[in-house]
C-alpha cells in the first residue's frame, strides 16, 4: 500500500464509505485532533514512567484510534444497505469510561487536595501530560461542534470528557512520583 494516493491534491479527502469532503471540513479537523492527541500521549507513554500508566496509556490510544474510526464514519454512511455496521469494530463501552474514572480515582487518594489552580510545568512530562489534556479539551470542544451538526456517538464525548480529567489527574501524579514542583496559581491582588 503506498503511503500517497494523489486523490487529496485538490484539498478534498474521503471519509469512511467514500464520501469526498474538504480537508478544513468540521469531522475530518475534529478526528485530525484526535490524532493529535493520540501522538501526544505516545510521547507521555515514551517517558521514565510507571508501567502501570504506560499501560493505560496503550489502552487509550487503542480506544483514540476508535474514536478517529468512529468520527470518520459519517452517520449515512454507519449502516450498510443489508443493515449491517459498515464499521465493524468495538465501540466505546461503559467499561472504558470506567477505565479512567478508576484510574482517576485510584491516582487522586495519593494527592494532596486541590485548592487552587495549578500552572503546567515542574517537569518535562508533567508539561507533556499538561499539553495532552489541552489537545483532548480542543478534541472535546470540536466533537461537541460536530455533533449539533451531525450526531455523534454519546460514548464518544463522555470518554473524550473523562479523558481530559484523566491527564490532569496523571500530570498531578507524574509530579507527585517526579518529585516535580507544582506550583499553585494564586491570582494577583
Amino acid at each position: 500500500m503506498k503511503v500517497y494516493t494523489k486523490t487529496g491534491d485538490k484539498g478534498t479527502t474521503a471519509l469512511f464509505g467514500g464520501t469526498r469532503v474538504p480537508k478544513h471540513h468540521i469531522r475530518i479537523e475534529t478526528y485530525g485532533t484526535v490524532d493529535e492527541l493520540n501522538s501526544y500521549i505516545g510521547l507521555i507513554r515514551d517517558q521514565d514512567i510507571n508501567p502501570i500508566y504506560k499501560n493505560i496509556l496503550i489502552e487509550v490510544q487503542d480506544r483514540l484510534f476508535t474514536v478517529g474510526a468512529i468520527m470518520a464514519t459519517p452517520p449515512e454512511k454507519e449502516v450498510l444497505k443489508n443493515g449491517k455496521q459498515r464499521l465493524n469494530i468495538n465501540r466505546i463501552s461503559n467499561e472504558d469510561i470506567e477505565l479512567l474514572e478508576n484510574q482517576i480515582d485510584s491516582m487522586d487518594t495519593e494527592l494532596p487536595q486541590m485548592t487552587h489552580f495549578v500552572l503546567p510545568g515542574g517537569h518535562t512530562t508533567v508539561s507533556y501530560c499538561h499539553i495532552a489534556r489541552c489537545v483532548c479539551r480542543r478534541a472535546e470542544r470540536l466533537a461537541t461542534h460536530l455533533n449539533e451538526l451531525e450526531a455523534l456517538d454519546s460514548q464518544v464525548l463522555t470518554y473524550l470528557n473523562r479523558l481530559s480529567d484523566y491527564l490532569f489527574v496523571l500530570a498531578r501524579k507524574l509530579s507527585h512520583d517526579l518529585n516535580a514542583d507544582e506550583v499553585k496559581w494564586i491570582p494577583r491582588k
